[in-house]
Order: C-alpha cells, then sequence, then structure tokens
C-alpha cells in the first residue's frame, strides 16, 4: 500500500509537540510539506525533520494531486477557511480544536464534510486517550449508576497565554479560557456519556486580571511573553450551568484566577459510584461494596494520546471509517460553547 502523503498547515506549538512527531512514528505517513505563513517556521521544520518541502501558501498543499491528508495547526481563525478550502481540493482533513472560532462556522465545515463526503475530524484527542475510555467503559457498564452530575474544572493561578497576543485576540481566538482549555473538558465529557441532547445554558464569562497588560503579573507564560502594545478582549475565567437530556454539567474555569492553586479534573457523580479524573492523568473510582467504602485506582497501559489520534486518522483515510472526532460530534462542543458566550453576553440563559 502506498503511504498517505500529508501536509502541516501551521508549523508551531501544537505541530511539533503533537502531529508532526505521531505522523512519523507511522510506517504509513509521508510529511511532503511544511507550511507556515512565517517562512523560517516552515523551514526550521524541514531542517529538524529531514524531510517535506517549505511552503508558505497553503493552497501550494492543496494544488498537489499526490497529498491526499492535512493537518490544520493553524491559530483559530483559519481552522474553517483552510478546511473547507481543503475539503473542497479532495483532501481528507484532521484539524486541531476547537473546531472554529463559532458554532456557524463550525456548522459551515460541518456542511461541506457532507457535501464532498472527505474525512473531517477535529483534534478532541481526549476521545482517544486510554484512561478516558476507560472511563467512558466504566459508564456503560453501569459501574456509576445513573450518572445525574458532572463537575469540570479547569483553573490555573495566573497562566494567561501569550497575553496580548493571538491567544488573547478575539478576532484570532474566539475567546479565552473556554474556547481554549474548555473545549477539552466539555468534549471528554460529551463522549464520556455518549453525547447527551443540550438543552439550555447559563453562562458568565469575566475578562478581569489580564485588562492592564502591563500591569499583569504572573509566574510564568506559555505562548510568549506579554505583547504590551496587544489585545486582551477574552475571557480569563468562565462559569456555566449546562443541563442536558441526560447529567446536568457544572462547569469553572480559569486561565487566571487569585487563588493560588491548579486544578484540572473532572467528577463523575452516580447514584452507584463516582470517577474523579485528573485531566491527563489517573482516575480514582468510588463506590460502597457490602456496607464498606471503597476507591479503585485502575491501572493500565496507555498508549500517548495523540498518536492514538493521528493513526486512527490516517487509517481512516483509507477506511473511510467514522471517528469518534468527526465534526458531527465535536459540532456539539461547538454549539455548547456557544451558548456559554451567548448566555453570557445576554445575561440570559439559552434554550437550544
Amino acid at each position: 500500500m502506498d503511504k498517505v502523503k500529508v501536509g502541516i498547515i501551521g508549523c508551531g506549538t501544537i505541530a511539533n509537540s503533537a502531529h508532526i512527531p505521531a505522523y512519523l512514528k507511522n510506517e504509513n505517513v509521508t510529511i511532503k510539506y511544511f507550511c507556515d505563513i512565517i517562512p523560517e517556521r516552515a523551514a526550521a521544520a524541514v531542517e529538524k525533520y529531514g524531510c517535506g518541502i517549505a511552503v508558505t501558501d497553503y493552497h501550494e498543499v492543496l494544488a498537489d494531486e499526490e497529498i491526499e491528508a492535512v493537518s490544520v495547526c493553524t491559530p483559530n481563525h483559519m481552522h474553517a477557511t483552510i478546511a473547507i478550502d481543503a475539503m473542497r481540493a479532495g483532501k481528507n482533513v484532521l484539524c486541531e480544536k476547537p473546531a472554529a472560532r463559532t458554532y456557524p462556522e463550525a456548522l459551515e465545515m460541518q456542511k461541506v464534510q457532507h457535501e464532498t463526503g472527505k474525512v473531517l475530524n477535529i483534534g478532541v484527542v481526549n476521545r482517544f486517550n486510554d484512561q478516558v475510555n476507560r472511563i467512558r467503559n466504566y459508564i456503560k457498564e453501569g459501574r456509576l449508576g445513573d450518572v445525574y452530575h458532572v463537575y469540570l474544572s479547569f483553573r490555573s493561578h495566573r497562566s494567561i497565554p501569550g497575553l496580548g497576543g493571538a491567544f488573547t485576540t478575539k478576532a484570532i481566538a474566539g475567546g479565552g479560557a473556554l474556547i481554549d482549555w474548555g473545549v477539552h473538558f466539555l468534549d471528554l465529557v460529551m463522549y464520556c456519556l455518549d453525547d447527551p441532547k443540550p438543552l439550555t445554558v447559563s453562562g458568565e464569562t469575566f475578562c478581569k486580571l489580564g485588562k492592564e497588560i502591563e500591569g499583569y503579573s504572573y509566574r510564568d507564560m506559555w505562548a510568549g511573553p506579554p505583547v504590551k502594545d496587544g489585545i486582551y478582549d477574552v475571557e480569563d475565567s468562565v462559569t456555566a450551568l449546562i443541563r442536558t437530556d441526560g447529567p446536568i454539567f457544572t462547569v469553572h474555569g480559569a486561565w487566571a484566577q487569585n487563588i493560588d492553586e491548579n486544578e484540572m479534573l473532572v467528577d463523575f457523580m452516580g447514584d452507584k459510584g463516582g470517577i474523579r479524573l485528573q485531566y491527563g492523568g489517573d482516575f480514582t473510582l468510588y463506590t460502597v461494596e457490602n456496607g464498606a467504602f471503597v476507591k479503585y485506582v485502575p491501572e493500565g497501559k496507555s498508549e500517548p494520546m495523540f498518536e492514538n489520534e493521528i493513526n486512527a486518522f490516517v487509517r481512516c483515510v483509507r477506511t473511510g471509517e467514522k471517528l469518534p472526532s468527526h465534526i458531527d460530534t465535536a459540532v456539539i462542543t461547538s454549539q455548547i460553547m456557544q451558548a456559554i458566550y451567548d448566555s453570557a453576553e445576554q445575561h440570559r440563559e439559552i434554550v437550544l
């Protein structure tokens, strides 16, 4: 079987830390292009990985008939445009999360996927996390009984990424802590619960701690140093109540808060048992047996989730199988996030 020829569009952090290494480990893949609007980034990737052609215009990648698939690893505001152009050019797409800045953009991506029949998967990588899949199986087996409430917490002390840059500019990113971190937590929960239908959403967002860029105190700042004359018009914290036709979700998230604690966890609460997942790590199952309180910390082999995701994407390019990360499921998380933003703007509950 011929190798799948792939183009990497966007050669920043997520491409270098996740997509490119995973593709290079897959014996059925050849990376033919590294594309970035910053020429030095594309050239650096060619030199670092010893393969591929450096280009600055993604249309050049899409024009190559040999290319079967692309990874879209750009800032959020280009996700929909590039993914749609790629599908219409006959390419299969793995687009990093979130699907798009807004729900309407995500719906347009879904529409074009249905029209073209090409693969469009979103980088909701927790659906390929072995520990998350164990939780999903426990829930399906009834180990927790009736799961009635899920608590999602993604909170950090003062961790706004690249304050003043692309992450904190709404026109580029679409939002702040919710669309950056919350998308993973919400999607993870939706997946474990078999994508319950969202019914109503009530939320508030807060742009408080990073408003004065020069006066913002921090211990570290991923995604680069502050841009003193930059833009900060997204939320640094969010809270929401989401009703579904299954459990209720309560959401508490913050890039930055004046509490010196980091809390990255999900609690699944059922009438027979509960699970606490430490995001990106292990989980504990709590229950009662024979009148005694017991807890389990399942230990098992876990493959790197980005490798699982990339391998599944490469496979489905050839098989046509529909993965759990398909746009048809990812678009539901986009709908929920849009409703939280709409609720916060209008200060009322949104009925879906």
